[in-house]
């Protein structure tokens, strides 16, 4: 089988040798001589030759390899450390590389297109093999793209793993491109690279000071402004710790006519037994008395950080507390998806017939592939059990299922929930959710918080829009 192929540097040897699955092409140098890659001094001199097997760009459908016979000289310069040395063609092929420039070349390409995973099975059936692992690390050898320097640069961090450890990204504002992670986020890191990129005019951060003293010592001729998505995010988090001190008494507030409420699949959650409910009451509590004794150092002026320290708690529990005007009690459990909710009907029917063992219903519902345990079946068989069980204690009564806090008849959503509604444009809304927040501006501080939240909203967004922002 002969073929004309063009390789740099080389000459095809003798016929080309086709196998079940690849080619393998014989070439030889082109290169009458050798030149020392130490001294420099070219030599004729051969000492071996032996051969490399690199694989190559594909011919036609089979993979290709390389057979190239490499001739080891000797050098001829007395005074230089290397006695022989090998010749390579380096325009074409790299020291001990498997594969030759331009195949790492095109398997870098279909990889930085395709990814890891995607770029190996395309490589598959292109007839150029190489692992996911192979494809990534050619792609991170290649050369970055010459670009612009940076003018508007944005900082934030990033989770190289998350809850342990953190990485700057800093994004060209004016590209939309990521420019560079950095291994922390310290300001001498941050002020570092900064001080690398002196054309910066404008750096978009949080509102970290660590980030604002970085930017301060590395560019400080940059103008610093806090990025849209921060400023947003700190308002809706504002709205969400009044609500978290405000929950209580807006709980209170009464539905308006006409209001519909999102039905749930039961009406309430399963009751907690005695035991679950005294509990409750303990950890509550105790709770109280934490509560009553951060509201008593806050209002002697003491620091929130100073009375977390003291009383051994978060300072975002602190600040809660200080700020909420009653205790914020737990939201009482909604009617949530439940294991046991496909097998409710069965149960229902099996105890109108006279079925009341808990144990016995819940071997039954196991073998039609109920996976949990029968703690739920015990629960839901206590609210519907109409005579004593043999220990000779009595069934529950609606005086005890009464005690636990079942809330109004349609409860608000959480605080972080009712934040996110509460900022937002009520033509986003849907019935329901307009339905909550209607009832929320009820009442007049929650009115004011509301529309201050949806104005700064408008105001940010449309200044990111480049929009003029009406004065009300």
């Amino acid at each position: 089988m002969d073929i004309s192929f063009a390789i740099p540097e080389c000459r095809v040897a003798r016929f080309v040798e086709q196998h079940e699955d690849h080619l393998i092409i014989p070439v030889r140098l082109d290169a009458a001589s050798g030149r020392c890659p130490e001294c420099g001094q070219a030599s004729r001199s051969v000492h071996s030759r032996y051969h490399r097997q690199p694989a190559d760009l594909p011919v036609s459908a089979s993979q290709t390899r390389l057979r190239i016979e490499v001739r080891r000289f000797y050098c001829l310069n007395p005074t230089c450390r290397r006695r022989t040395f090998a010749e390579t063609p380096m325009t074409f092929l790299a020291p001990r590389a498997r594969r030759t420039r331009r195949l790492g070349e095109v398997q870098a390409r279909v990889g930085l297109a395709c990814g890891g995973a995607g770029g190996a099975r395309l490589l598959t059936h292109l007839h150029m093999p190489a692992s996911r692992a192979t494809v990534l690390r050619l792609v991170t050898r290649m050369p970055m793209p010459d670009a612009p320097a940076p003018i508007r640069v944005g900082i934030d961090d990033w989770a190289i793993r998350k809850g342990s450890r953190y990485g700057t990204i800093v994004v060209d504002l004016d590209r939309h491109r990521v420019i560079d992670l950095l291994p922390d986020r310290t300001a001498p890191t941050v002020a570092g690279w900064l001080e690398q990129h002196s054309g910066v005019e404008l750096v978009a951060r949080d509102r970290s000071t660590e980030y604002a003293r970085g930017a301060s010592l590395g560019a400080p001729q940059a103008q610093q402004v806090a990025d849209r998505w921060h400023l947003l995010t700190n308002m809706r988090q504002a709205v969400e710790r009044w609500l978290h001190g405000a929950h209580a008494r807006l709980r209170s507030l009464p539905l308006l006519p006409g209001s519909t409420v999102r039905p749930a699949r039961r009406d309430r959650a399963f009751a907690r037994s005695l035991s679950e409910l005294e509990a409750g009451a303990q950890s509550r509590m105790r709770w109280q008395v934490v509560y009553d004794e951060v509201r008593r150092r806050h209002a002697g002026g003491e620091p929130l950080l100073a009375i977390a320290r003291a009383l051994g708690l978060a300072r975002a529990t602190v600040r809660k507390y200080a700020s909420a005007e009653t205790f914020p009690t737990r939201l009482p459990h909604g009617a949530g998806p439940s294991l046991l909710d496909p097998h409710g009907a069965y149960l229902a029917g099996r105890i109108d017939e006279g079925c009341e063992n808990a144990m016995a219903l819940w071997r039954e519902i196991r073998e039609q592939g109920y996976p949990g345990t029968s703690r739920q079946v015990h629960r839901f068989v206590a609210e519907r059990r109409t005579r004593p069980v043999r220990s000779g204690r009595k069934p529950r009564s609606a005086k005890a299922s009464a005690s636990e806090p079942l809330g109004s008849e349609a409860p608000l959503p959480p605080a972080r929930q009712l934040a996110w509604l509460l900022v937002q444009p009520t033509s986003v809304l849907d019935e329901s959710e307009a339905a909550v927040v209607s009832r929320v501006e009820q009442d007049d501080t929650a009115r004011a918080v509301t529309g201050l939240a949806r104005r700064f909203t408008a105001l940010v967004r449309a200044a990111g829009k480049g929009k003029p922002v009406a004065d009300d």
